[in-house]
């Protein structure tokens, strides 16, 4: 008996197995369904994580606050801070940071207050020098919570589109001290959000915006993971042996489509 041929790659002959697949709407609405539950399970436990992780927040900020130079530290360890923080006045400014703390808002828990905690210094007289993350949900969106206490706008939140960042003016003694008028922001003639020249890191604080996106790594890298960052041991951009095996095999294509999952981090 002859071998049946196989059809060549691209033929019209050739059939996707998984090509005849057709959901009713009943199957697509219970698909629906489960998405919404798992929304609904991972956004209760990333709020009970914020709750759970406040008070050892306290705690730790008590012993932090015991060790000399240690958000300075944490800081300049963190090579995505650290890019903004090149100059020497900056460094010398930010020495004298003695806690650094994220207010959560009482609404949403996922916005929030960047503080810097300054000791007495040359440069301003601000005991606290704050970046103010502000919730603005859109207009009308239900604000009534259910059996757990969830809204609408909880589900809907996008941090890019309901959240907007606060400038803040900061008191500098005198001009020679004053980081932001020594070493300001140029803005870039070719693009509208990015400078050409950043300056100095304390224009993150009296500017609006925030373009390079140091709300999430202050309060969603650097803060949590404090600790490990003092010691040197959570580098932003370090690749693990599987990362560069992965990468020289190249057996498995990526899809960019696919969010990573992150852990939690309140």
């Amino acid at each position: 008996m002859a071998a049946k041929k196989r059809s060549e790659p691209g033929s019209d002959k050739e059939k996707d197995p998984n090509g005849d697949i057709n959901l009713s709407p009943a199957d697509v609405e219970k698909l629906k369904d489960l998405q919404k539950d798992f929304a609904r399970v991972e956004l209760l436990l990333d709020r009970r994580a914020i709750k759970d992780l406040q008070p050892l927040y306290e705690k730790r900020r008590a012993v932090l606050k015991t060790i000399p130079k240690f958000w300075p530290q944490a800081l300049f360890n963190c090579q995505q801070f650290g890019l903004h923080a090149l100059l020497d006045e900056d460094r010398d400014a930010l020495s004298y940071l003695e806690d650094l703390w994220i207010e959560r808002d009482a609404v949403e828990p996922r916005v929030f207050t960047v503080e810097f905690h300054f000791k007495e210094n040359p440069y301003f007289s601000d005991a606290v020098v704050k970046k103010v993350y502000k919730y603005v949900p859109e207009a009308g969106s239900d604000a009534s919570p259910d059996a757990d206490g969830l809204t609408k706008a909880a589900f809907d939140f996008d941090w890019d589109e309901h959240v907007k960042p606060q400038a803040t003016q900061i008191a500098w003694k005198d001009d020679a001290h004053n980081l932001v008028k020594k070493h300001p922001w140029v803005q870039s003639e070719e693009d509208e959000e990015l400078p050409e020249d950043a300056g100095s890191v304390f224009n993150y604080f009296v500017r609006e915006a925030d373009p390079f996106g140091l709300a999430e790594v202050l309060g969603m890298e650097v803060f949590p993971d404090a600790v490990a960052y003092f010691n040197g041991e959570d580098d932003d951009d370090d690749i693990t042996d599987s990362d560069e095996e992965a990468d020289d095999d190249g057996a498995e294509e990526i899809d960019l489509d696919q969010p990573k999952k992150k852990k939690v981090k309140a």
